[in-house]
Parts: C-alpha cells; structure tokens; sequence
C-alpha cells in the first residue's frame, strides 16, 4: 500500500488505527500492508480442541503478561521463515515496540515451563483491537495457548487481528474479512476503551 516513512511509535499507532502495518526485510525502507481480504479473531470463536483442553487441564504451564517482552520480540524475530531472509522484526521495530509496550499499547503473552520460556505472542492494542503480530512456540502447544489466553482475556465484542490468512489460523477459529470491513469495524472500535489483562485459563470456568 505504500513505501517509506518511518517505524517510531507514533507512526505505528496511526498506521495501525488505519489498517497498515510494516513488514519487510529492509529497515531504513518501511513498507506498509493492508491485505484484502483480512484475517481477524473473535475471541468467542476461538475453537480449543480436545487435546489442547487436555493441556490446559493438566497445567502444564504459566502464564505472564508483559513479564518477557523483549524476549518474545526476540523469539517472533529468529523464526526461520521459507523464503524470507533475515528478518522483517529489525532492532529499530523492536525498540519501537518495546517502547509502546512501556506506554501501554503493546503487549506479550509468555508462556513458560520452570523459568524457561517457550512460547508467547505479542501485539499492539488499540481500543478493543488487538493487532497480533507474531507468535512463537518451542515447545508443543504453547503458542496455542498463548493464543487461547489472549482470547479468554478479551471481551466478546473484541476483534484480534490475525492480518494474512493462514490454514493454521483457520483452524483455530480465525476468517476472513474484506479491507472494508475491516476498515468500518476498526472505525467503531479502537475508539472504544478496553484493558488488557491476563485471564486465569486454569480457573474452573475455563475448564468447564
């Protein structure tokens, strides 16, 4: 959709707001997406299968919110990705990042076994749309629940957005939206107010 700019904070609050975000392999040249159609979330439409209800039975997890966050970016930027060099999650991204996470706007989901992490998201939040930008798992499963934590700490009303259709995220309860759907429904909620934090998925309810 477009090319240049920059990546600060501000730039990336905007963009969001509109529907654009960065990803490429060429930091000193932002490139700027908006896929048509759109893949997005609603958390009550997340589809938790018998086996993952079983991990989470089992508590074979934590769960932290904004605890490892730099550390996450970390993980999401060392994924190796089938014709992708280097990574689209440079330094300048991530210090962007780290910096909207400190103000509020961005957030991670650990999850770890001991202290070792070994999966987690992150993603921008503006009003009641939180923009998923990447996951990462080491460890089987723990990337879907990080997904499913997220989705249990967000209200019904909320919209995750999962940007480009992907089998697994289909899979998990994802579909896709039209840019201009996507766009009108941005328009109603990130002006709404919303604050995230993180659900016990280990509380009875959640596992009923």
């Amino acid at each position: 959709m477009a090319i240049g700019g920059n990546v600060h904070p501000a730039s990336l609050i905007k963009a969001y707001s509109q529907g654009l975000f960065p990803w490429n392999t060429h930091p000193e040249i932002p490139m700027w997406y908006s896929p048509d159609p759109r893949a997005v979330l609603s958390p009550g439409a997340f589809k938790c299968s018998k086996s993952l209800r079983s991990v989470i039975r089992k508590k074979r997890f934590e769960l932290r919110h904004n605890s490892r966050f730099e550390q996450v970016l970390q993980h999401c930027a060392d994924i190796k990705r089938k014709e992708q060099h280097g990574t689209w999650l440079h330094p300048e991204l991530q210090r962007s990042l780290t910096q909207l996470q400190k103000m509020g706007k961005a957030h991670s989901i650990e999850v770890l076994q001991g202290e070792e992490l070994v999966g987690g998201l992150y993603g921008l939040q503006i009003g009641k749309v939180f923009f998923g930008e990447s996951m990462f798992s080491r460890v089987s499963d723990s990337s879907k629940v990080a997904l499913y934590a997220l989705c249990r700490s967000l209200p019904n009303d909320a919209l995750i957005d999962c940007q480009q259709r992907t089998e697994h995220l289909l899979s998990l309860g994802a579909r896709t939206i039209s840019r201009s759907e996507f766009l009108k429904t941005l328009g109603e909620l990130t002006h709404q107010p919303m604050q995230l934090e993180l659900a016990d998925i280990y509380s009875s309810k959640d596992q009923s």
